[in-house]
């Protein structure tokens, strides 16, 4: 027995009203579930290790390359901090009011990728000003230098602060709420989603400040940019299925 057209239709797309990247109804069997969530869980296990490998050491950046007391370090490093947890609040009210959520992550990764390459930037002149510091142990970086990298520190702050409030609901978002077999696996996506950052933190933290110390600063801030970069390119792949 044939089944009626309005019931094909109710059974292929989302019960709970989603839409899709072209904003219209999300059908089940090409958009949303797990084929997108790991575009998802992708892009903010790459935020993660960004982020974490430029917090976790960046007193020692600021008391070596730069040439700040300990005391300036510290209140350095607890501004940018504050400031970046407080970001998100103003991420989620452009992503709810304008931008919505997929465009919001889009402007954050690319705020994100400009912060950590000019990171990135602003070491490599430290490096290759170092010939002129070893002749002087009290030189510190130019004021440019210094006002580059404080720059570009923010601006990850910025693209941190439009990632945090979206990515974990946006891959909520992509199953159906109303769907009982999509709710079950809605909470093993938050089970996978736990364990994909917990495993992108811990490895930013061995290995970028590894290299951050033993090789040099320029390829410790390289790494997360080159992250971030591949991470983006990932999630825009898997767009037609978001």
């Amino acid at each position: 027995m044939a089944i009626p057209e309005e019931e094909v239709t109710l059974l292929d797309y989302s019960v709970n009203g989603s839409i899709d990247h072209r904003g219209l109804p999300a059908g089940k069997y090409s958009t949303g579930g797990w084929r997108s969530a790991w575009y998802i869980i992708g892009v903010e296990v790459a935020e993660k290790f960004a982020y974490f490998g430029i917090a976790c050491n960046l007193i020692t950046y600021l008391t070596g390359p730069l040439g700040q007391s300990m005391a300036t370090a510290a209140v350095n490093v607890n501004t940018w901090l504050g400031t970046a947890l407080m970001l998100p609040i103003l991420g989620a009210f452009v992503a709810d009011a304008y931008l919505g959520r997929y465009r919001t992550i889009l402007v954050a990764s690319l705020i994100y990728i400009l912060g950590l390459a000019l990171l990135t930037l602003s070491a490599s002149l430290i490096i290759m000003g170092s010939s002129e510091q070893s002749n002087d142990a009290s030189a510190k970086p130019s004021f440019w230098v210094n006002i580059l990298f404080f720059c570009s520190l923010y601006l990850v702050a910025i693209g941190q602060g439009g990632h945090t409030p979206c990515v974990q609901a946006f891959g909520a978002d992509q199953f159906d709420s109303e769907d009982p077999k999509e709710v079950i696996s809605r909470g093993s996506f938050f089970n996978w989603w736990f364990l994909s950052l917990s495993a992108g933190i811990s490895l930013s933290i061995i290995v970028v400040a590894y290299v951050q110390d033993i090789v040099n600063w320029a390829f410790g801030f390289g790494i997360p940019c080159l992250f971030m970069v591949t991470a983006l390119v990932i999630f825009l792949l898997g767009r037609k299925k978001l």
